[in-house]
């Protein structure tokens, strides 16, 4: 694997994950440690070295602000991050132990290791929790979903095997490794299956299609809205990529438009491919064998999916309900959340998407709605109600609205709807300012509207159909 400034043979991974794992055991006692890293070969090496040490691994999102890190690390009991230069004005402003890799004189401690034996692996239970992944709640609260060794393992193993890919496959990482799709997708399914990985730390269209060109890239993951800036970069040819083994999307809605002018322009079939953080997460994929355009594919090996009308009843196919699932890779639960477990994993082991959608009878299934007030804004879960109570912390907020709205870029976006206190004076730019303190550049809303007042049901609840109908 490489990433352009460092490449690393799996002997040598292993190698330099033992030399993290003997840093990591010295600078922590606690039972979970925290990775900021973006995608690069530093960060698979750190997350087996943790793992070696037997700490449970909290990635980190370098996008957020520092009071929503806060808040992680606060929930997540870490008193360590291990990360690296770039983030350290972010890493400074948490109250923690912050570990740099350029400070652990890696290159010295890698001869070293040549001449030592390999530590013992660590005694784990397939059950025990690998690690603890932070997506918003419908609070505004992280969530921890505590990721299990066989919930990672099972999903990795069932995915390459509905895949039907061998490791003489050349992997493209893009995405962040603090997000399941790039965690599990890009890091640990390479890993397991064996093959090359070219990570790309940084999205850049341009960067992304060289790579491909120069390293014969054949997989690539990504989320519709990285195919949408490769499509509007000039260097994208004909040819670009015809080495292309499979390219697979997921993590927020993909556009027609997409689909078409990657076939046209490349004869690039996208496969579209469905799952949850609390998943590991694939669910579903279109695959080379089996593909209907406009649907998620069909389950993957080990994947049962059950949808159900609003009174639990199987509907008939074709029919919409909520998506269940029941696979070895659903997680344990929510970290410190046994009310919001139970809220969507029952006894039985079903899980309880909040998405819509239906099974044909192809058994391909199709994303239809949310049932969840939940945008995806550049494959990022995010819930209103968290950029709602950082508007109604302001002193001239009365109350606010937020809902998502389509954005041909990120997928998503968020507009805020704000009701002003009584003789308070505030402007849109005011707000936007405040938000962007609290809140990561991407949940910061596009555009605040000021109004009078906001449409209302029977019970003064906020009808927000009634405002999506207004943008």
């Amino acid at each position: 694997m490489t990433d352009g400034a460092k490449s690393l043979t799996y002997r040598q991974l292993a190698r330099l994950s033992r030399v993290l794992r003997d840093c990591i055991v010295k600078s922590t006692d606690a039972p979970r440690v925290g990775i900021m890293l973006p995608a690069s070969t530093a960060f698979p090496a750190t997350l087996f070295g943790a793992l070696w040490a037997s700490k449970t691994v909290v990635p980190l999102n370098f996008l957020l602000q520092p009071e929503e890190l806060t808040r992680i690390v606060l929930d997540s009991e870490i008193d360590t991050i291990v990360t690296v230069r770039p983030f350290e004005k972010l890493a400074s402003q948490l109250d923690v132990k912050i570990v740099y890799l350029e400070d652990l004189h890696l290159k010295r401690k890698m001869v070293w290791a040549t001449l030592r034996s390999f530590p013992p692996a660590p005694v784990v239970d397939k059950n025990d929790t690998a690690v603890l992944l932070y997506t918003s709640g419908t609070s505004g609260d992280p969530k921890g979903v505590e990721l299990t060794y066989e919930n990672l393992r099972s999903n990795c193993v069932d995915t390459i095997a509905s895949l039907n890919v061998d490791p003489k496959q050349t992997f493209l990482n893009i995405l962040p490794p603090f997000h399941i799709f790039g965690l599990t997708a890009n890091v640990l399914l390479p890993v397991v299956l064996g093959a090359t990985v070219f990570a790309i730390p940084r999205f850049n269209p341009l960067a992304v299609l060289r790579a491909v060109k120069e390293h014969q890239i054949s997989i690539i993951m990504a989320i519709p809205s990285m195919y949408a800036a490769m499509l509007r970069s000039k260097s994208a040819k004909p040819d670009t990529f015809d080495s292309i083994y499979l390219a697979i999307t997921g993590g927020e809605p993909l556009s027609d438009s997409i689909v078409t002018e990657f076939e046209q322009r490349f004869g690039l079939t996208l496969r579209q491919g469905y799952g949850l953080s609390e998943t590991s997460p694939v669910l579903s994929v279109g695959t080379r064998d089996a593909f209907k355009n406009r649907t998620v594919g069909r389950p993957i090996r080990n994947v049962q999916i059950r949808i159900i009308d609003e009174q639990g009843r199987e509907v008939q196919a074709s029919d919409d309900g909520e998506i269940l699932v029941r696979s070895p890779g659903v997680m344990k639960g929510y970290f410190k959340k046994p009310d919001e477990t139970k809220s969507v994993l029952g006894n039985d082991g079903w899980f309880r998407t909040g998405d819509i959608g239906n099974v044909d009878s192809d058994g391909f299934l199709s994303i239809t709605g949310r049932s969840k007030e939940m945008m995806i804004i550049g494959g990022e879960n995010v819930f209103p109600r968290e950029i709602e109570s950082v508007l109604e912390s302001h002193e001239a907020v009365l109350q606010a609205a937020v809902i998502g709205a389509p954005d041909g870029m990120r997928g998503e976006v968020p507009i805020a709807f704000v009701i002003p206190q009584k003789d308070a004076t505030v402007t849109s730019d005011e707000l936007r300012s405040f938000a962007r303190k609290s809140l990561a550049n991407f949940k910061t809303p596009r555009r605040i509207e000021i109004r009078d007042d906001l449409p209302t049901g029977p019970t003064g609840k906020i009808l927000k159909r009634k405002l999506r109908e207004q943008i």
